[in-house]
């Protein structure tokens, strides 16, 4: 399927012609360029990608509720030590992915 990318706000549209406007800044039909066979099969692959990647923010986001319960729940120190590292990796896990995925933005790696 063509992908078709404004030039203007950078929203990448699938479809055999460009929108008539743009969903995301209302850009006339002119203002958006076919993108290229190589351009289409990354942006295909790291949809798949980038949906992991936000899966993963999802589930850290978990993880950093339960871990604040059992930081709440405060057992013993050991238990404690667990959830406070188990907040403090989800807490990086999601910061890196944010970072990765400005990465794929700016190496045209989203869509």
């Amino acid at each position: 399927m063509k992908k078709w990318k404004c030039m203007v706000c950078g929203y990448i549209h699938d479809g055999d012609n460009p929108p008539k406007a743009c969903p995301k800044c209302g850009a006339p039909a002119e203002k958006f360029n076919e993108l290229s066979e190589e351009q289409r099969k990354l942006i295909d692959h790291s949809r798949i990608t980038n949906q992991f990647h936000m899966e993963l923010v999802g589930l850290m986001e978990q993880v950093k509720e339960i871990a604040e319960l059992g930081i709440e729940d405060d057992l013993d120190p050991p238990c404690v030590k667990i959830f406070e590292k188990a907040l403090q990796n989800a807490t990086e896990i999601q910061q890196a992915i944010k970072a990765e995925i400005v990465g794929h933005i700016s190496k045209g790696k989203w869509g």
